[in-house]
């Protein structure tokens, strides 16, 4: 039993969803489980860009897209806006093999 636990714990977002995909789930809209390691560091940040009005001291939650790449996925994340810079409070996200289908989902959501 300790070495399912082990092996859980050293699996990465990118093998969890490769596992997830041969399982037949659509992945594109999962929520990561709690065990898996949040605090993994994206392999590379390739897009971001937030709409922040107030200058970088401000605190408050402005609408933001990014897209960072976890092995052979794409994660795409953000927070929408509703007009000019006020927040709709959705928050969406994406995880795609697709680098093109990233970047294009990211911008459509910040533009």
């Amino acid at each position: 039993m300790e070495d399912s636990v082990k092996q859980a714990n050293e699996m990465n977002i990118s093998d969890w969803l490769d596992k997830k995909e041969k399982e037949k789930f659509d992945v594109s809209q999962i929520v990561l489980p709690d065990d898996l390691p949040y605090d993994e560091v994206p392999d590379e940040t390739i897009f971001f860009k937030e709409i922040n009005p107030d200058g970088i001291l401000s605190v408050a939650n402005h609408p933001f897209s990014t897209v960072e790449r976890f092995g052979h996925w794409y994660y795409c994340r953000g927070r929408d806006k509703a007009t000019g810079t006020r927040l709709s409070g959705k928050e969406w996200r994406l995880f795609t093999k697709d680098k093109y289908l990233a970047l294009k989902t990211a911008k459509s959501h910040i533009e």
